[in-house]
């Protein structure tokens, strides 16, 4: 059965589409269910991040089109809209799209490191709904341990550069004295931990964090020196903030034009620079129609991002190497995994013998016939049934000339070369 890898990214799909199909944590149970019920669909993980929706699965074979079918239905969408937006790689260039999907050489920013986190999450998904069996568990798990070693063996991690980076780098530049600037970041996640940290790096005068869950804007910002405040007050406090950067996983935008437009005029239209760093977006895209405000998206980090580029695409040649290596370990696997079904039904066989002859010998014992001549049958007639099938394969391969079955059957059972077939 085929494994396949379908879905779209910041490649191939503008940000307005990407959202339409991102799957936050709670939607993540019933997709999982939907893609598991389709024809065809074997198991199956879902991988749903800001730049990424992926479906990774094993399928039985001419069920390809019906996961693209699934993923556009699921979604809304009409497959045919969907479809010119989507790549679907399958069996080995689906071990190594997902080989470069956790070590970071499919992402936006080159080798940055929390798409590894979210793939370890679209596995325990996966495993915890019951999605997953041997193979695909197996190739997730595999995964992680080519990341690692790519962390390990190269330098692709060596500079820290990643979306949240990104974005504060953008900052620096509208926004040259930090050290003068109050900033809001909206959200308590990863990439919102990670901006914090970087702007502290960099001196950042005040951080207000908010939260839907205060408990978490106040762990964070107490562990970077920042004041906490719940989601509700947001509009209340935006008026202080020079700097706005979001990343929730909100399904509908958490900032309106109208609280923007708001905050604008308390503060008499000093400049302010919001980055929505979520997928679905975070502030709604009229906001960047008003005056005095600079607002960015993910898919504006590319040019500020271009030059942490250069410095790890040496790093990313050495990645790939232990990739390609990596699929050929896992690929090597796989197709053991098929050579096995001969073995299972020739032990299946030979199991079926073994029992039909010793329901034979203690049908005789039962006779009352003496225990050598129930032994003498059982022997006789397992002996039969185990070489029937080989003999007669074996026979006709001598009388169609099948060199390669003789030798394989020499090698087999450890005969002369010359050796004959049965009569």
């Amino acid at each position: 059965m085929p494994l396949l890898a379908l879905g779209l990214n910041h490649q191939t799909a503008p940000l307005s589409l990407r959202e339409r199909v991102a799957l936050d944590a709670g939607q993540l149970p019933g997709a999982l269910a939907g893609l598991s019920a389709v024809p065809g669909v074997e198991e199956a993980a879902l991988l749903s991040t800001c730049n990424r929706t992926e479906v990774y699965a094993q399928v039985s074979a001419g069920s390809e089109g019906a996961v693209a079918e699934w993923l556009a239905r699921h979604h809304g969408l009409e497959p045919d809209t969907l479809a010119s937006y989507l790549y679907e790689h399958r069996d080995e260039q689906a071990v190594r799209h997902l080989f470069r999907v956790a070590t970071g050489l499919d992402s936006l920013v080159l080798g940055e490191p929390q798409i590894l986190g979210q793939v370890k999450e679209a596995w325990q998904a996966a495993r915890q709904h019951h999605a997953l069996r041997t193979p695909l568990d197996r190739l997730f798990q595999q995964s992680f341990q080519v990341a690692k070693r790519v962390r390990t063996d190269t330098r692709i991690g060596a500079h820290p550069v990643s979306v949240a980076y990104a974005a504060v780098r953008l900052a620096r530049q509208v926004f040259s004295e930090l050290d003068r600037a109050t900033v809001l970041l909206v959200g308590a996640g990863d990439t919102i931990e990670l901006a914090a940290r970087h702007l502290v790096d960099a001196k950042a005068k005040r951080l207000l964090v908010a939260n839907r869950t205060l408990e978490h804007a106040q762990a964070l910002a107490s562990r970077h020196g920042g004041y906490a405040l719940p989601l509700t007050e947001l509009d209340r406090h935006l008026p202080e903030a020079d700097i706005v950067i979001t990343a929730t996983a909100s399904r509908e935008p958490v900032l309106r034009t109208a609280a923007v437009q708001a905050a604008l005029k308390a503060r008499k239209h000093r400049p302010m620079f919001l980055l929505d760093l979520a997928v679905p977006r975070d502030i709604e895209p009229g906001v960047a129609q008003l005056p005095d405000v600079y607002l960015y998206t993910v898919d504006d980090l590319e040019q500020v991002i271009e030059e942490n580029r250069a410095s790890r695409r040496s790093a990313a040649d050495q990645a790939q190497a232990i990739i390609d290596l990596q699929v050929e370990h896992f690929m090597a696997w796989w197709r053991a995994q098929g050579r096995q079904d001969a073995l299972r039904a020739l032990r299946q066989q030979g199991e079926v013998a073994r029992e039909d002859a010793l329901a034979r010998a203690r049908e005789l014992l039962a006779q009352g016939k003496p225990p050598e001549e129930a032994l003498k049958l059982l022997a006789h007639q397992l002996t039969n049934k185990l070489l029937h099938g080989p003999s007669t394969a074996l026979r006709q391969a001598a009388l169609d000339g099948d060199l390669d079955l003789l030798r394989a059957a020499s090698r087999l059972y450890d005969a002369p070369d010359d050796a004959q077939p049965p009569p």
